[in-house]
Order: C-alpha cells, then structure tokens, then sequence
C-alpha cells in the first residue's frame, strides 16, 4: 500500500457537494471529469453556487507501477511476450513462461545471466571454457539466447557469448518447442533477454560495487525525455567490470555501453534504436580434470593454464531497432530488427588429446599443448508481426500472423595442437603443478605456427546460415472461461560449413557447394494448447507442441543428417494469489529429440559429427513468484526431470546401443531454489531495512553420455541484506551479498564436448563470495 497527500486546495461548488451527499454523485463526477455535457438545470446550479474549500485529501491505495519502472520493486510478473508475441496475461497463456524480473537481479546482485537463471525451474548452465554461453532446459542444451525477440548470439551459437546485467530488464523463459514463432531452436526452451527501454520520467542511477576476489564493478542508468514534448526519449547505461577469480591465473575485464532513442513519432507509431557494444579481456578456463567417478580431490582454486598464457579477448556490438504501429486500438503492426557482430580470440594451454586421456589418473600426470582459436560472426535477424483482436460470434480472437528471417556468416581459425601432446615439456602434475608454471612466451610464439595435422587445409573454417519462416497464431476465447491457442509455422532453411587452407577457398566451396556442404530442409511446426479458467485465480491447461532443427554437422564421411526433431506433451495448471500478487505454475511434460548430434570421437576431425538416435526428458516442474505479505517477497522453483538417451543408433565395440538407458549428462533428477526477502516498513525504527536468504540445491548428475563420472549434489546459501534511505530528492541503498554462506565446495556442470571431454573440464562452483555496493537514484 502506498499513501500520497495531495496537497493542492480543491474548490467545488457548494450544490455539487450536496449532490454528491444526496447520492447524485455520479452526475456530479460525470460533469467534472467532463465525461457528460451538463444539462441546463446543472449549469444553473453551477453559475449560482457558491465556493467552498476542501481540506487536504490523504488517498490510500495501490501505486500503480509502469513496465519496466525502476522505482518498481515487486517480484511477481504477469505477462510476457517470449510466450505468444502479443499482450495476453500469463494466466490464460497455455504454456509454461517463466519471468526473472529487474529487482530480483538487483537484490540477489546477479552480474552474470547464469546467476540469474538459478531461479528458474529446469534450467541449468553448461558453459564451454568458462563463456557464458550453454543452458540445460528441460535436460536439452540450448546455446542461443534472444534479445528482444530476436536470436543474439548467432546461428552458431557455440563460440563464445557474453552479456551483462547492467541493460537486462528482465528474463523470460519459455518451456517446450518455440519453433512457431521463433524458427530453428532446441526444444528444452528458450531465453529470452529484455533490454532496458526509453523511458518518459526522467531517473539517473550510480551503483558501485566491490568483492571478493578483486571484484569491482560500476554500473550506471540515466533515461528520460529528450525534448520537451516528450516525442523524443533516450536512455543511456552500461558497466565497467574488473575482476580476479578464486581460480588461478583466471580474470575478466569487461566494458559495456548500451544507447537507445526512442521517436514517437505519432500518438499511434514510435521508433526505437538501439546500440549496444561489449569488450572483453579474459582467460579462457577449463576447469579441473575428473580422477575414477569424481572431479579430482585438489583444491578448486586450481588452474592448469599457465601465467604467460597471453590474454584472450572478445568485442560484440548490437544495432537494433523496434518499430510499432497501431492501427487502432485493436490491430498493430510490429517489426524489429537485429544486427550483431561478434569476434574473439582465446589462446589455452589445454590437455592432450583433449578428448582423449591426457591424463594419467595413476600419476596425476596431465600432458598438454598449446591452441588458438578465432572467430568472427556477423549475423541479421528481422520479423514482422501483425496482432489483432475481434469478436466473432460468441468467440473472442487474438491473432497473430508474421514472418521472419536470419542470416548468419562465421569465419572460424584454429592454429597450434589440440590433439597432440607436446611431452615431456608441458606435462603438468595436477597434485603439484607449481614446477610447470611459467613457460616460455616463445613457445607460444613457435607453437602457434603449426597447425593440427589433420586432413590438409581443415584449419579455415567458414559456417554459412539462412532460414526464414511465416508462421500464424489464434488465441479464442470461449465464454471468457475457455481459451484455445493454435498455430503454426512452416520454415526452410540452409546449413553450410567448408574446412580449407585459406577462409577464401572455403567461402568458394560454399559458392560452389556440392549438397554435402550446403543442407537444405523446410518443415512444419504445430501448436495447440488448451486453458480453462474456472476461477479468476485458477487455470488448468494442456499443449502439444513440436519443434524444428536443420541439420548442423557432417558425418566423417560428408553424408547429412536428418533434421533434428522435438515433440511435447505438457499439462499443468496456474494460480494467482493474493490480489495477483503472487503467481505459481505447476507443469508435467514429456519431451522427445531425435537425431541429436555430438561430436565424432572416432575420426581424428574435431568437425565431424555422430547422431546419437533419440533423447527422452520427462519431468514435474513448480515456480513460484511474487509477494506473500506487504512486506515479504519470494521467488522459487523445484524440477524433477527424468532425461535419458533412449534409442543410440551408434555402434560402439562393434554392439549396438552403446549409451541407450544413460542419463543425460549435467541433468539432475531434483533441483530448486527459494529466495526470500523482507522490506520492513510497518516497524518505524527500522523503516527501510531489507534482507533476505537464499537456498539453491541440485542433485547427483551425470557428468558425460558414457556415465562415467557422477558431479555430486550441493545445497548452496546466499543471503543479503541493505538499507535505503532518502537525502533531499535522491534514495541512497547500501547493501551487502554473502554467496555460498557456508563456503561449500561444489561443481557446476562440465564441457559439453566442445573445446574438452567432459573428463578433462569440469567448472567448479565459486567458494564463499562477498559483494558491497552503494547505489544512488534520483
């Protein structure tokens, strides 16, 4: 509850007050609010009356908070437009959408998405070097990210990704096959990132913050209205990040600057640009090594990079725009657009063979080499949509209909050695590494002007995307109880990669490509769904829904794979409580890809790839949001996923079915968290104190296909707690965070078979952190 006083004198005329007394209060509000022309009879009332004056009004009532307000500090998140493109509340949409709002990221201080995604059921990181690219949803990875709408990170979207928080409005995470309306995406989910928008009430803020470990981060927020009219608006944020890591050698130094205007250049039509731009210095990091079934016994601070490894790096710049148009109150029209360019630069002393065993788990013996490298993508993404709203009948409609289209080009180098050990001069005990440290920067020099000795000129690479699709959408509304969501979308796309000596002769074979390098596939992608809203606070739902993949690697003979393929059953149900102050969802789902690819251990070329047949996760999943009491906030979430291989097509040892029955690895069968808050305010002394406690669980996992090795389970604390106070015209917020409370040891996920076998990578979970901040707005 929020009180205001209006301060203003108020003067009405004395028969209009005793109209309102005598219960004429309608007509008395109609002729003010000049809703209603008045009538001969009140004009006479009005010339001859007298003038009293009102005292000083106090209103009680619920402010109301605008998307996006930052002075909005409530958990709880009503709708989203991930799940359908359109407006609708998330209480009549069927299908599972989760939110992460602003004020969770700020209160939990989450600087990375990874942090962030802890508070979403079912999700889970698998990063490649340390990057912040690779989720598990719903037991499948999903490497792409979205950005308003729109893929961010490319087509190819494993080479490195990195974001920051500073620009993040909120997340949204939408369970299941997107293929309807997003096109070629893994059918776990998907994430989808919400910029910071123009804003027409001007706030500035200052944050900085300062760690553990070295940490020190300044982020900065100022929006408003850039003429006086308002028609012109911008905003204007960012972060410069410094920082050491509780792993050796390990660091990360980032900038990001985000600009936007937004043009309304009518009452029915605004214009929004926005560009974004990131720069990276860091080490790349994989990890520590797994010894029998477990990641080693050594301290997880343990690095096996070296110090004179030179510093990787990594720039990214987004241009995007957004246009809307409305027709009328009912029809508008939407396109955005997205232009991303992306490059980076790693060079690691990695295991080798790094997927093979470069490590005697006898001798903690590890052989290693040395390996760069780059890559460099340039990517364009755009839709069109047009939603509009009628009554037909006794049926309420929602339609959507649109198109759209991506074009993605990577140029990809690697040089030095990967699969070849260079022993005994960089071998390295992983129980005493100190003796290894401090190699010779000429080595990397020498190193890096040989190449991997595969097959001739593989070490170019050249990765050519471009798919487009029109898809169309219809929310009915039956009887205000009933709704009905159906759709579809039909897609064609085309998947090229070319390994030669030079990135010139491999954009030439993509030119003049065969069928083997250029895959071209279309297909089909329903959804239905089905919502019954007994009760204003109650929804039971249920969809079916599928999703489409081109096919995205070569077979070490050049033969094509067929398209990968999802299908989903779901149901569940959704509650609003308290006044829609807080929002649950319970969903059960049963979820199949087939025609999975992994990488082809059995050839020498990293490039080549396997199908490993089909994937199967099933699971119950409960997210909870929003606020319990005035003054007490919470958001949690508990996954059980059941994710198994079950059908493999390969041949291992010469048998058939060599991974059928495993478990998919880095999914663990119970997970969940729960983060609370408590703002006093009723208690006057203490007025303005906040603090909170988090706990976040995850079960056993299997750390690779072959279920070699188990990461155990971990219960993990976080709390905090701050003070805000108001000086003049600006709030003031100190605040302190504690993760991992009890600094237990734990470990996150493993490599992906990208860069490493899971064997030789797995990321080990930060120890006990701290982080202060002070924040200034006004």
């Amino acid at each position: 509850m929020t009180t205001r006083k209006i301060q203003q004198k108020i003067f009405y005329p004395t028969s209009l007050v005793l109209a309102v007394i005598m219960s004429d209060a309608c007509l008395a509000a109609e002729v003010l609010t000049k809703k209603r022309s008045p009538t001969k009879k009140t004009e006479a009332v009005l010339k001859n009356s007298d003038i009293v004056e009102l005292k000083a009004v106090t209103v009680a009532g619920k402010a109301a908070q605008e998307p996006g307000d930052p002075y909005d500090k409530s958990y709880s998140s009503t709708n989203s437009t991930a799940a359908t493109k359109t407006d609708t509340p998330l209480i009549e949409t069927p299908v599972s959408v989760q939110v992460v709002p602003r004020v969770v990221m700020d209160d939990q201080k989450s600087v990375t998405v990874k942090d962030a995604l802890e508070n979403i059921s079912g999700v889970r990181p698998q990063p490649t070097l340390g990057n912040d690219v690779g989720f598990l949803i719903r037991g499948f990875r999903q490497p792409k990210f979205f950005r308003n709408g729109l893929v961010a990170n490319g087509t190819n979207a494993n080479f490195p990704s990195f974001f920051d928080t500073a620009n993040i409005e909120r997340l949204e995470v939408l369970k299941g096959p997107a293929s309807i309306l997003f096109g070629r995406i893994e059918p776990g989910g998907l994430i989808n990132l919400t910029t910071k928008k123009p804003r027409d009430i001007a706030y500035y803020s200052l944050e900085q913050q300062f760690g553990s470990y070295d940490f020190y981060r300044t982020q900065w927020d100022a929006t408003g209205p850039v003429t006086k009219n308002g028609k012109v608006l911008y905003r204007f944020n960012g972060s410069n990040l410094n920082s050491n890591s509780f792993r050796d050698f390990i660091f990360k130094d980032r900038v990001m600057a985000d600009a936007s205007l937004t043009w309304r250049a009518t009452d029915a039509t605004d214009f929004t640009v926005e560009v974004e731009g990131i720069d990276q210095d860091y080490q790349a990091d994989y990890g520590i090594p797994v010894v029998g079934t477990r990641p080693a016994a050594i301290p997880v601070s343990r690095s096996f990079g070296d110090p004179n490894d030179p510093v990787d790096h990594a720039s990214k710049v987004n241009l995007n725009t957004e246009l809307t148009h409305r027709f009328n109150e009912s029809w508008i029209f939407h396109n955005r657009f997205l232009m991303q360019r992306t490059n980076s630069a790693e060079t690691f002393i990695n295991p080798a063979p790094a997927f093979g065993k470069a490590l005697n788990e006898i001798t903690g013996e590890m052989q290693r080499n040395i390996f760069f490298q780059s890559q460099d993508t340039e990517s364009y993404a755009t839709n069109l949509d047009l939603t509009g709203k009628f009554q037909f009948g006794l049926t309420r409609h929602e339609i959507l209909v649109g198109y759209d289209y991506l074009r993605s080009f990577t140029k990809y180098h690697t040089q030095g050695f990967y699969d070849k050990a260079n022993s005994p001069a960089l071998d390295i005990n992983i129980y005493n590494p100190g003796p290894s440290y401090g190699i010779d920067p000429a080595l990397f020099t020498s190193t890096l002007l040989n190449t991997e000795p595969l097959d001739t000129g593989s070490n170019f690479s050249v990765f050519k995307d471009q798919w487009h699709g029109v898809y169309f959408q219809d929310h009915i509304v039956l009887w205000d109880k009933w709704h009905v969501l159906g759709g579809g979308r039909y897609d064609w796309t085309e998947t090229g990669t070319a390994y030669r000596e030079s990135f010139a002769v491999a954009d030439n074979a993509l030119s003049h490509s065969s069928p083997s390098i250029i895959r071209k596939n279309e297909g089909f992608s329903p959804r239905v769904g089905l919502l019954y809203q007994p009760l204003n606070w109650l929804s039971v739902y249920g969809n079916w829904t599928t999703s489409f993949g081109a096919s995205n690697g070569i077979s070490s003979t050049g033969a094509t794979f067929a398209p990968q393929i999802g299908e989903q059953f779901e149901a569940g149900f959704k509650t609003e409580w308290f006044d829609k102050r807080l929002f649950a969802t319970i969903a059960y789902y049963h979820l199949t890809k087939e025609n999975l690819l992994t990488p082809d251990l059995s050839t020498p070329d990293l490039n080549d790839s396997v199908a490993i047949g089909k994937q199967r996760s099933q699971g119950l999943e409960l997210d909870v949001s929003g606020q319990l009491t005035e003054e007490v906030s919470m958001i949690g979430n508990y996954a059980y996923t059941d994710a198994q291989i079950i059908t493999d097509t390969r041949k291992l040892n010469g048998h058939l079915n060599g991974y059928e029955g495993n478990r998919l690895p880095n999914v663990p069968k119970h997970s969940g968290s729960l983060w609370l808050k408590y703002d006093i305010k009723r208690y006057v002394p203490l007025r303005g104190v906040s603090f909170g406690v988090g706990a976040y669980a995850v079960g056993q996992r299997e750390g690779d296909n072959e279920n070699s090795f188990q990461l155990p389970g971990y219960v993990r604390l976080d709390a905090f707690t701050a003070y805000h106070w108001k000086v003049g015209g600006m709030k003031w917020t100190a605040q302190l965070n504690v993760r991992n409370l009890l600094d237990k040891t734990y470990y996150e996920s493993t490599d992906p078979n990208l860069n490493l076998s899971p064997r030789l990578s797995v990321y080990p979970g930060s120890p006990l952190f701290v982080m202060g901040s002070i924040r200034l707005e006004y």
